[in-house]
């Protein structure tokens, strides 16, 4: 979405200009960058750089999202600080080496104690998320992380085109030789585009990760922030070039949302 980020991030480049280096970046220009951000934001790009800024954001209790969308130097480390993370189809299983992807993520909640939630990203397929739960379910029994995602997938509408959310009640998810963890999954549609309207599908995964962003911020829960960052990808979709399609905040096709 355009023009709706304003100090809810914090940037260590613009574009036309290289990236700062940990030694380029002054402890004024990081305090001002971060003064009043709600939300930082990493590519996991820059990992020296971005471990600076990750540390000083956790000094100030500043939250943190990345986008992981393959192993890169130093993401481990960066993985460490932050709140949230949305993860390319391939990237839970490849960093986890687990065998499917409910239990890679469940496997990253339980490596990661940071993390109140990650999404992976399935394009066409929608989404999947694991929210942790800060308080054990109670008299809850076990329930197996991946025989719970077919449970959802089960309950999925394919007549509805507009992207919608199928969630599960707080549970204790397990992981075979992985471990458990209290939480969620909930399981994201996409929208069903019709295909005289897709144009360019260029920034769709950049649109979810703003619209995430966005939604955040704006305290959304999470049954409403994925289908809305779905809506936002598939209007992006929807014109040629990466930013052509982005809506603004006053587009009625996300008035659902937004009221």
């Amino acid at each position: 979405m355009r023009n709706n980020f304003r100090k809810t991030r914090t940037c260590i480049h613009s574009e036309g200009h290289p990236p700062l280096t940990p030694d380029e970046l002054s402890q004024s220009s990081l305090l001002r960058s971060l003064d009043g951000a709600r939300l930082v934001y990493f590519d996991g790009r820059m990992h020296n750089t971005a471990l600076v800024v990750a540390e000083e954001a956790a000094r100030k209790d500043i939250p943190m999202l990345v986008d992981a969308e393959r192993k890169r130097e130093g993401l481990d480390d960066l993985l460490k600080f932050v709140t949230y993370a949305i993860c390319s189809a391939k990237f839970p299983q490849a960093w986890t080496e687990a065998p499917c992807v409910s239990s890679a993520l469940v496997s990253m909640l339980l490596r990661l104690p940071n993390l109140k939630f990650v999404i992976v990203t399935l394009g066409e397929d929608g989404c999947i998320m694991l929210e942790r739960s800060v308080d054990e379910p109670p008299d809850s029994e076990e329930i197996d992380a991946e025989s719970l995602l077919q449970t959802l997938k089960e309950r999925k509408d394919d007549n509805v085109a507009l992207p919608t959310c199928i969630p599960s009640p707080v549970t204790k998810l397990t992981a075979k030789g992985i471990g458990a963890v209290s939480g969620r999954l909930l399981m994201g549609t996409a929208e069903k585009i019709p295909p005289a309207e897709i144009v360019d599908t260029t920034g769709a995964g950049d649109a979810f990760v703003g619209a995430t962003l966005y939604a955040i911020c704006a305290d959304m829960p999470p049954e409403k922030m994925l289908p809305f960052a779905s809506r936002v990808a598939a209007l992006c979709c929807r014109g040629l070039g990466a930013r052509t399609g982005l809506p603004h905040r006053t587009d009625p096709r996300l008035a659902p949302f937004l009221q």
